[in-house]
């Protein structure tokens, strides 16, 4: 077993292809979750087009959703610290959409 320290020093060597190295342009989420994952769905909507297109889906464990919602609140103050803060707007365009489970919209 692995102490404490030896496990922060761990690195992990992550490849990316370049395919995936482009990335995904999405403009809305959809969250869904059991009780054993989380369900996540990066959709692109287009101005005007009453269809939109779930463009990647990532799956996650409970622990692993947390983890990523920890990560991105600190991105996020990172980000407002040097760029101030990221507004919110209401847009109008974009509905509320469930499917009738549990569900989240980001």
């Amino acid at each position: 077993m692995l102490d404490n320290k030896n496990e922060s020093e761990q690195q992990i060597n992550v490849e990316i292809s370049e395919e995936m190295a482009e990335g995904v342009y999405s403009n809305l989420a959809m969250i869904a979750h059991s009780n054993s994952e989380f369900i996540l769905d990066f959709i692109r909507m287009m101005p005007g087009v009453p269809k939109a297109k779930v463009k990647a889906r990532v799956i996650l464990t409970p622990e692993h959703a947390k983890r990523l919602l920890a990560a991105l609140k600190d991105n996020i103050r990172k980000y407002e610290e040097n760029y101030g803060d990221i507004r919110h707007s209401e847009d109008p365009d974009i509905p509320f959409m469930n499917f009738g489970g549990p569900i989240g919209e980001a």
